[in-house]
């Protein structure tokens, strides 16, 4: 997780259990804090009474249990000791998904309420906008993954640690243009598959040079105990393969579904040619009671028959 600081030496065996006391505080933490906002805080502040949604609460519950999973064990101890691919997945699940659905899971009256209306407003509004938010977000994960700066990261908690808040803030910054709580900062849905579609290209760079390198790329990961039978060559493929194809599969999801809820969603409705299901009753059946014989040939005689044209 965030404050788990590396062993500077590699214990032969990979799957002995390590407490991690800090990610507990994290988590009771996060919960804690949600429990007295919904309940609290809430019902003071929250518009009309509308503290927060059944979907919302799901959301969270869903984003704390991936918390857990990506910064706990096994999965980090394996993440930041002898694999680089659980490495890869570990930080695709900080990056992907739990942004999103951290801020699927804030009410909009909660975000108004922590940025304020100050300076804290604006300065959050420059980061949050789309143009900023991408470069930031891209340059961020060009970074993390330097050699050097992997190698000395997992050797020294301080750097760790930095790092990992770097690329949530930053994942952040990324996600809140297309699902943030405030609806106005949201770019519309055409915006949001360029958006996606590009930013899902970037990796391609890192991941391309991770699965041809010839040699170790992190040393950090050159161990002599190897997880699984798993070679350092086969760990790096694996690696860039994971991040390549699952934050593209991940992004073009994302993008398909935008298609098909704004772009299709009536499209098969309006090209139909059986519109009875549209047709008023009153067209069908009519509201009034029906002509009779009789009433029609008196509507006849009224009617002054045209004059025939003369020569």
């Amino acid at each position: 997780m965030f404050f788990a600081a590396i062993e500077p030496t590699t214990n032969p065996d990979p799957w002995r259990y390590q407490f991690h006391p800090e990610v507990w505080v994290l988590i009771i933490g996060l919960i804690a804090a949600f429990v007295y906002t919904v309940r609290v805080l809430g019902p003071k502040v929250a518009p009309e009474g509308k503290v927060i949604s059944r979907r919302q609460k799901t959301t969270f519950i869903v984003m704390i249990a991936l918390l857990w999973l990506a910064s706990d064990w096994p999965m980090h101890d394996l993440a930041e000791e002898y694999l680089y691919s659980m490495h890869m997945v570990q930080h695709m699940i900080l990056t992907y998904i739990i942004p999103p659905l951290a801020l699927l899971a804030t009410p909009e009256w909660l975000f108004r309420l922590l940025i304020g209306k100050g300076l804290t407003y604006k300065v959050v509004r420059v980061l949050t906008r789309p143009v900023v938010g991408v470069v930031v977000y891209n340059c961020t994960l060009m970074i993390t993954h330097i050699p050097q700066i992997v190698n000395r990261s997992a050797d020294g908690g301080p750097l760790h640690y930095s790092l990992h808040v770097l690329v949530v803030f930053t994942s952040l910054m990324f996600w809140t243009p297309v699902c943030g709580p405030i609806r106005e900062w949201r770019m519309s849905d055409g915006a949001k598959m360029i958006y996606l579609f590009g930013t899902s290209l970037i990796p391609t760079i890192p991941a391309g040079w991770l699965t041809f390198a010839e040699g170790a790329v992190y040393k950090h990961y050159d161990t002599i105990v190897r997880v699984g039978g798993i070679s350092v060559l086969s760990d790096q493929q694996a690696a860039g393969g994971i991040m390549k194809l699952g934050g593209s599969s991940l992004m073009w999801g994302i993008i398909i579904y935008i298609f098909f809820k704004r772009f299709m969603g009536s499209f098969f409705q309006e090209q139909s040619y059986d519109h009875a299901d549209q047709i008023p009753d009153a067209e069908v059946v009519g509201t009034e009671p029906p002509l009779m014989y009789s009433e029609v040939e008196a509507a006849f005689d009224r009617t002054r028959p045209a004059s025939e044209p003369t020569n």
